[in-house]
């Protein structure tokens, strides 16, 4: 593993003869590549990074053979009070941080909430990340999905896992219980977008960002299935809408469940259980990368929270018993 790019000295590297007419930019982002291409653009236009001592232009052409230099200051890019809120931490290491995120704890300070989020939770635990956008947080999950997270510590961290996430290399599976009977699994394939008169709200659009859901039956019960949900790629909401798009929404969903629906005969167990559930009845429950350092391979998984636990166990009884 390596350590954080500091910035206590300056750091330097030969330009290739083979980058003859390339835009510094491009050649930068390649000898610096633990740094995104915004940021080095960033410190190109100040000054911080240079071509032979000399502050040049992104689009200049380098000749080959010049020396590349950063003499920079992570600053602070997260601005957020560090709040002592327990978190589940499984896995750890001086690069990375897997998290099992519980539901109703929000990840990102807001207008509404600037305190008791995940991000205030992580800057307590480890202060050092506030020079990292977001807190190192690459990918998120709503407010009231539970499930396995990855931060990242450190700058170089950080830009490799988002390009994996960008590459689609990232595994995510999620255990969503739905509204109906399904016969088989199957595939989502809809183009997702910010809904055109609800603004807190995401659908299926034409003109939106491809979208693809992968699901499989995990348990059938009378009127609901237990599904696992496998992300090709990674659009807000994106499990939620689509599965409200081909008509089996997510049980306690908000946004997109529509009304309680009640199966008929259901015992006054099964009624208390699905209207007691008061969040949808998703959880992010395995996630694999490729670790940002090593390259090795990384594989967490969370166990499922008690409550869908609880939800499935009634949703199980009410199918044998029907069966009787």
């Amino acid at each position: 593993m390596t350590d954080t790019p500091s910035s206590d000295a300056p750091r330097t590297a030969r330009v290739p003869e083979s980058a003859a007419g390339r835009r510094f930019d491009a050649v930068l982002a390649d000898l610096f590549p633990e740094y995104s291409r915004s940021r080095l653009a960033e410190w190109i236009k100040s000054g911080d990074a240079q071509l032979d001592g000399q502050t040049v232009k992104p689009r200049d052409a380098v000749r080959g053979g010049e020396t590349a230099s950063l003499s920079v200051v992570l600053d602070t890019q997260t601005h957020a009070e560090p709040e002592d809120i327990p978190l589940d931490v499984l896995y750890e290491d001086a690069d990375v941080f897997v998290l099992n995120k519980p539901a109703g704890l929000v990840v990102h300070p807001g207008a509404g909430n600037p305190r008791g989020t995940l991000v205030n939770a992580l800057l307590f635990r480890d202060p050092s990340l506030n020079v990292l956008p977001r807190a190192g947080i690459v990918h998120r999950l709503d407010k009231d999905t539970s499930g396995v997270m990855v931060v990242a510590r450190n700058v170089v961290a950080q830009t490799a896992l988002v390009e994996q996430l960008s590459s689609r290399e990232v595994h995510r599976q999620y255990l969503a219980i739905v509204v109906g009977a399904m016969v088989s699994g199957g595939t989502a394939n809809a183009a997702i977008d910010r809904h055109p008169r609800d603004r807190l709200k995401m659908a299926v659009r034409e003109d939106g960002r491809d979208a693809v859901t992968h699901y499989r039956l995990r348990e059938r019960f009378r009127a609901h299935t237990a599904l696992e949900c496998r992300l090709e790629t990674g659009r807000t909401h994106q499990i939620r809408v689509h599965m409200a798009h081909i008509k089996y929404p997510i049980i306690g969903d908000p946004l997109y469940g529509g009304p309680l629906k009640l199966p008929k005969g259901a015992s006054e167990e099964l009624i208390a259980a699905l209207r007691g559930f008061k969040r949808q009845a998703l959880h992010a429950e395995t996630l694999e990368f490729r670790h940002p350092v090593s390259g090795d391979a990384i594989r967490v998984s969370a166990p499922v929270p008690q409550d869908m636990q609880d939800l499935m166990a009634a949703l199980r009884a009410d199918s044998q018993a029907h069966k009787a």
